[in-house]
This record gives C-alpha cells, structure tokens and sequence, in this order.
C-alpha cells in the first residue's frame, strides 16, 4: 500500500470535517462522502481513507 501524500494535513483534516459535520444531512456516512469528494478532488473512495487511521 502507497502513502498518500496528495493532500496535505490541513486538506485532509478540512475534508474529515466536511464530513462530519454534514453526515445528519445525508442517510449515511457514505453519502456525505460521495457528496464531498468532489468538492475536494477526489473520489469518495480516496475521501474515506483519509479518514482512517493509517
């Protein structure tokens, strides 16, 4: 497995917040993250690995 080194700290911790803190607006922790990911640049599956732990 490759360490990601795309986003820095402050854009990872800025996505993980978007997340969330938008998670009662969606039916599931995955939708918030497909919802968010591209307002970030990236897919939702790379989204939810920068929010667990490495």
């Amino acid at each position: 497995m490759t360490k990601n080194t795309r986003f820095s700290p402050e854009v990872r911790q800025r996505a993980i917040r978007m997340v969330l803190e938008s998670q009662d607006e969606y039916d599931s922790q995955w939708a918030a993250i497909c919802s968010i990911a591209p307002k970030i640049g990236c897919t939702p599956e790379t989204l939810a690995c920068l929010g667990s732990p490495a």
